[in-house]
């Protein structure tokens, strides 16, 4: 036998022998579906910051997060606008989706608000067809807006559409992230004042993209969606999600 042919089969039980020992690396794809609150902004919208662009700074190279969130959507315009259709033609077998909406839904003057079994339905179908493709669906809550009364109070004012996720949640047996109840407990440890710190509350002339300033009370600037962020993946430990395993630092 020569040298050659030796080298040749040298070389195909080495591929052989690795194509066992070397297992394909899984990328996994976290796709996020929501409003505003979530979305990633254009450079005119900063400091506005949705919590899906620090969140996806948590992870290893191995999880890819990919955020399809729009400002101004309910459950009713993401499927109307094929953008659910769009994360299914993609979704693969152990992907994730973390499903949040609730801030557009429920305004009964929006043209793309739904009623509340509309909104029912429609969360459940994207429960439904993420496993029916063997991805892992998360429901979370609407994030609370900055609306404290004259006593210091904070109001809740997503309960109604916050409870319907919360009861889809437990219906269909899927993780849920309240953030409703969580950042709620977040602002009250900030207080009526502080709270302002989280939100895009501007002075005038203090940012070039709002000139004349800005007060908007449902909307985070960095250190809030920052915040946001913390929270949620906090509570991705808490429930023991499988992306654990791929947050950087996860062992400390």
């Amino acid at each position: 036998m020569t040298k050659q042919v030796l080298n040749r089969k040298w070389l195909l039980c080495s591929i052989i022998l690795m194509s066992f020992t070397l297992p394909q690396e899984r990328q996994i794809k976290v796709y996020m579906i929501g409003d505003s609150t979530m979305a990633d902004k254009a450079k005119k919208a900063y400091p506005e910051t949705g919590w899906g662009t620090p969140f996806a700074s948590f992870f290893k190279p191995e999880v890819q997060v990919d955020n399809r969130a729009q400002n101004g959507r309910s459950t009713k315009s993401f499927l109307a606008e094929k953008r659910w259709s769009s994360v299914m033609d993609s979704l693969k077998e152990g992907d994730y989706v973390f499903i949040q909406f609730g801030h557009n839904d429920e305004v009964q003057t929006k043209k793309n608000a739904t009623t509340e079994q509309e909104f029912k339905i429609n969360l459940l179908r994207f429960v439904k067809e993420t496993r029916e493709k063997k991805g892992n669906p998360v429901l979370l809550t609407s994030i609370a807006r900055r609306k404290f009364d004259a006593s210091g109070k904070l109001e809740d004012t997503h309960a109604v559409y916050s409870q319907i996720v919360r009861d889809v949640a437990l219906q269909s047996n899927t993780p849920l992230i309240d953030m409703d109840k969580k950042s709620q407990a977040l602002l009250i440890s900030f207080g009526p004042e502080n709270s302002k710190l989280l939100y895009n509350h501007l002075a005038v002339g203090e940012h070039p993209n709002y000139p004349d300033g800005k007060e908007d009370d449902t909307h985070f600037n960095e250190l809030g969606a920052r915040k946001m962020a913390e929270i949620v993946l906090a509570e991705i430990r808490t429930l023991q999600l499988g992306l654990v395993a791929y947050v950087v630092n996860s062992g400390k």
